[in-house]
């Protein structure tokens, strides 16, 4: 189970920095209430990063730091 989990949130790590830095967006000029769009997407991204690490926080904090029982 332990096992699972700590990959499970490795997967989770790698996809929030994969999309940390919106690429597809560089070239876009597009403005949405004012902003442009890349601030937008970050936004949401710290927004999704908040949930991410609130529910890692109080379900599995010390994975893979702490010994298996």
């Amino acid at each position: 189970m332990s096992v699972a989990r700590t990959v499970g949130w490795t997967v989770v790590a790698v996809v929030m920095m994969a999309l940390a830095v919106p690429w597809f967006l560089w070239d876009s000029a597009g403005v949405a209430f004012g902003l442009p769009v890349w601030l937008w997407w970050h936004v949401g991204w710290m927004v999704l990063a908040s949930v991410v690490f609130a529910v890692f926080a109080r379900t599995d904090w010390g994975l893979g730091v702490e010994g298996v029982h």
